[in-house]
């Protein structure tokens, strides 16, 4: 924390005579030879990655293909750029450079998230599809990797100095320089970190589904809606703070209204999956379990008739089949508990 004096007119946002406050970045980037590399786009480059490597794991507990997690980014990340783009130029007009390319300078800042997951989802649902993976099971592995990547690309907005509420007097108001204060608020030094408080719920939900996914038997894709419901809510919240520009409607902004039908829809989403849906919870094996009828059994333990040694069949008999002269898998005698715990200590059934 560091202090900074109050300036003309800073009202609320002044505590006496000094405030405590998160001081902004002096640089949003930094050379390496004659290129230049943006603090923002570095960070989105790490929330990706860290993202593609949180769903491999993720996805290969499931019993999926890890594979086809680099081909669905490949597709659906740039179709994420691009959407969030077009988001930001529509809603946001106000902020986009000066240029001719302006409307294309995702480096200076500028993606909007729900353009973004709605057209970057779009796009992964067709990979999924294309490969024959279930498409639910494969969101829900997805979604924390997504929350971690958003909270990694708000640490871009701090170096940025956007993405920021109202004046506060709160300690941790983030000092934001004059040039990049909105017009009006000239006067005002600290501001609500709304991009912190976003970083801060982001894991903390992350998290929460990582949880529910390992406690709870919730259907897929019920994990991704309630990331979905979750991330509008907080939106709810974090628009009625912020003050930078953006396009409105009915006297609010329009990122507002989406967030509150993201919220419903989201919601809805997640109750019909759980009453109706015939998806099965994102557990290790789902992915392998859904891939047929013969990896359906097999992950979910089916026994052949008579149960395994030692257990009674239908007719009562325990180990009939062994005793028959073949075990499970029609394996010769000799294979089916031979020399049990003293030739072979150390064989163990897979699993």
């Amino acid at each position: 924390m560091a202090a900074v004096m109050p300036g003309p007119g800073a009202g609320a946002a002044t505590l006496g005579t000094m405030a405590l406050h998160i001081p902004s970045p002096s640089d949003n980037g930094f050379h390496v030879g004659a290129v230049f590399v943006h603090y923002y786009g570095l960070m989105y480059v790490i929330g990706i990655t860290l993202a593609i490597l949180i769903t491999q794991r993720r996805w290969r507990r499931m019993g999926g293909e890890p594979g086809l997690v680099g081909d669905v980014a490949l597709w659906a990340v740039p179709a994420g750029i691009i959407g969030g783009r077009i988001y930001f130029d529509i809603t946001t007009p106000k902020y986009i450079p000066h240029h001719w390319y302006g409307i294309f300078a995702v480096w200076d800042g500028g993606l909007g998230i729900w353009g973004g997951i709605a057209l970057g989802a779009a796009v992964g649902i067709w990979r999924v599809r294309r490969h024959g993976a279930d498409a639910g099971l494969f969101a829900d592995a997805v979604a924390p990797a997504l929350l971690v990547a958003q909270a990694i690309g708000r640490i871009g907005n701090y170096f940025n100095k956007e993405l920021f509420g109202g004046p506060t007097s709160l300690p941790w108001g983030l000092y934001i320089p004059p040039s990049y204060r909105p017009a009006g608020y000239l006067g005002h030094q600290t501001f609500q970190p709304t991009f912190l408080y976003e970083l801060i719920f982001d894991l903390a939900l992350a998290a929460a589904l990582v949880w529910l996914g390992h406690h709870r038997g919730i259907k897929a894709p019920g994990l991704f809606a309630l990331y979905v419901t979750g991330y509008s809510a907080f939106r709810i919240f974090e628009e009625s703070l912020r003050v930078d520009p953006s396009e409105h409607f009915l006297g609010l902004r329009l990122n507002m209204f989406v967030a509150i039908a993201g919220t419903i829809a989201g919601g809805v989403w997640f109750w019909y999956t759980q009453r109706y849906g015939k998806g099965v919870p994102a557990t290790d094996g789902a992915a392998a379990r859904r891939a047929g009828p013969e990896g359906a059994g097999a992950a979910a333990g089916e026994q052949p008739a008579g149960g395994p040694a030692g257990d009674a069949g239908p007719d009562g008999a325990a180990g009939e089949e062994t005793a028959a002269g073949t075990g499970p898998g029609g394996e010769p005698p000799a294979e089916v508990g031979a020399d049990s715990g003293t030739d072979r200590p150390a064989e163990a059934t897979e699993s």
